[in-house]
């Protein structure tokens, strides 16, 4: 998988931007450390912006994804396969919301040094990944299946950003996501996670195009088209179109992750209010 994009811009789904996108990886997963590493217990069971997760959930989902991913590399290392995929809706956030509370009970200091000596054997593993590896290896995802291994990288920020976020909203330290990491994660909300989560209910009789602009210097302009409840996108102009939603990127990503009901909807706002709907949550 890659994405055309603009001369200037850092393609982050390309391997020629590996390197960068590690860099902005490493830096959201020190963010994400300070939060955590001296928090009081109180601190620690505070509640987030992620629906129903203290901070030690928080904490506890990225133990757990972060372990699930060690442990998909090896089989797919080892030539196993994990069976089919359990999908996204409505499964996906119950299995993750069961797994972070499965470890309430595990002392704060030892759960934060178990997240860490997890992910730096993941990063180990994200080092390794050349150019073949790149989009040529594949890992299956236990929700979403067969993935491309950069697709991880993407998945790690993703966790790692959005909730920083969660947790500085719930510590009262509300802040953007910087703006690396958010103009990181503009390619995968539109080519991973939008057409990943479009609810098929929702989605049902309407086949339709609108527009989305994201300012800024990693920013652009894509056409969504959405037939048969398949959604796609294609950058280029958004002229002519019946709506165009307008975001800055922290806001788009957010509004991606439903934190926030985020841009301003030019055009038919009746439209607008249906595509806004046609996400479910995860």
């Amino acid at each position: 998988m890659s994405v055309q994009v603009q001369p200037s811009r850092i393609n982050v789904m390309d391997h020629s931007g590996k390197d960068h996108l590690l860099a902005v990886v490493s830096q959201a997963r020190t963010e994400f450390y300070d939060l955590i590493d001296n928090l009081d217990a109180e601190g620690w069971q505070t509640p987030t912006a992620c629906t129903e997760w203290q901070v030690r959930d928080v904490a506890a989902h990225m133990v757990d994804v972060t372990e699930a991913y060690l442990q998909r590399w090896a089989l797919a290392r080892g030539g196993q396969s994990v069976g089919s995929a359990i999908g996204v809706q409505d499964v996906m956030p119950h299995g993750l919301d069961a797994a972070a509370k499965k470890l309430r009970e595990v002392p704060q200091q030892e759960l934060i040094a178990r997240l860490k000596r997890a992910s730096d054997e993941l990063f180990v593993i994200f080092d390794s990944i050349d150019a073949d590896k790149w989009g040529g290896e594949l890992v299956e995802h236990v929700y979403m299946g067969p993935l491309p291994a950069f697709i991880y990288m993407g998945f790690q920020l993703i966790d790692y950003a959005v909730h920083s976020w969660d947790i500085r909203a719930g510590l009262g330290r509300s802040a953007p996501i910087p703006g690396a990491e958010a103009d990181a994660l503009i390619p995968y909300m539109f080519f991973v996670l939008h057409p990943s989560t479009v609810d098929q209910k929702e989605a049902e009789g309407l086949d339709a195009t609108w527009g989305v602009r994201v300012s800024g210097d990693a920013g652009g302009s894509w056409r969504a088209t959405l037939k048969g409840a398949q959604l796609s996108y294609e950058e280029g102009s958004v002229a002519g179109l019946p709506v165009v939603f307008n975001f800055d990127p922290n806001d788009f990503v957010l509004t991606s992750f439903q934190r926030i009901s985020g841009g301003a909807a030019i055009g038919d706002q009746e439209l607008a209010a249906r595509i806004r709907r046609l996400w479910f949550k995860i």
